[in-house]
């Protein structure tokens, strides 16, 4: 599908080969659309290698025919899922070519700008896509820090929860992220360098260079606190691991004495003055009681048990 809009206007129009003072977009471009944009724009081979590739990494060139930057951001940011998208950008003087599988959500928020007073140029159209991916790596991280929030809240008060596999899915998914808003910062500092333009467009360019620097560093934070949430989890463990540990010693210490008393009384020796005695049994009894209890209550003053 191609669809085309005037930089000036904003108006949508049908894309009849025209390559100046327009916006081309395309989504699942078929091999005869894609060669139709072949014909109507000088598209370098190296660039149009790179837009086509499936999984390709965020990157950006100046071509002597024009500037190129492709990058991959998260497809449902606010699901926090693996699902990422991809958009392709390619910057002549006088109109902007985009490239995409099925389209982003940069692509939908820009698309509707288009003839503003801040989104009428090419460069313009770059700088807005490139800052609506870099809100969607915002709205990630803001979506990880309410998991990882709940995953503190679990940690402090389900003692038998096991948070370990989510706190690691968690964690892999913004390493993934980090890697991805790296890859877009790194792209975006090279279309900032090496990319012609006025004064205006270079400064937005490390806008969004920065826009990117402060997303990987958000992500940073929350991953280092995941680290930390991992980190109390197994320590909060061990402490209940010593409770419980504590809480045995105490009753095994209490049975100890009860156990001998038990062995001294339970010999067969043919003469013991407690055998024969009439409240012999009475005694034992309450030896058992006076020395359990006591050391119990002994316990329990001390908050062992």
């Amino acid at each position: 599908m191609i669809r085309a809009k005037h930089l000036a206007t904003g108006q949508s129009v049908s894309w009849t080969g025209q390559t100046t003072g327009v916006w081309v977009d395309a989504q699942e471009a078929a091999p005869e659309e894609l060669a139709r944009l072949q014909a109507a724009f000088p598209l370098h081979r190296f660039a149009l290698e790179d837009a086509l590739e499936p999984g390709h990494w965020s990157r950006a060139e100046q071509y002597p025919e024009h500037a190129f930057i492709t990058v991959r951001s998260f497809a449902r940011p606010a699901e926090a899922d693996d699902f990422t998208e991809r958009v392709s950008v390619f910057i002549f003087p006088d109109a902007a070519l985009t490239l995409s599988s099925a389209g982003t959500q940069a692509l939908t928020a820009v698309w509707e700008l288009v003839g503003r007073e801040a989104c009428n140029t090419p460069a313009e159209i770059a700088y807005e896509l490139l800052d609506h991916t870099a809100e969607t790596f915002f709205t990630l991280a803001d979506t990880l820090e309410g998991r990882t929030e709940a995953l503190e809240e679990r940690v402090f008060r389900d003692r038998r929860a096991q948070p370990v596999p989510e706190i690691f899915a968690v964690k892999h998914l913004i390493s993934r992220a980090r890697r991805l808003a790296g890859d877009a910062r790194e792209a975006a500092a090279l279309l900032g360098r090496h990319a012609t333009g006025s004064p205006a467009d270079l400064v937005r360019y490390r806008d969004v260079q920065d826009s990117f620097t402060r997303a990987g560093s958000r992500l940073d934070g929350l991953r280092d606190f995941l680290t930390g949430v991992l980190d109390l989890h197994l320590s909060l463990q061990g402490q209940r691991m010593n409770e419980v540990m504590r809480t045995l010693t105490a009753v095994s210490v209490i049975f100890l004495p009860l156990t001998f008393l038990a062995g001294v009384w339970g010999m067969n020796f043919q003469h013991m003055p407690e055998l024969r005695w009439p409240q012999g049994y009475a005694l034992a009894w309450s030896s058992f009681v006076l020395i359990g209890v006591g050391l119990a209550y002994s316990f329990r003053r001390r908050g062992w048990w």
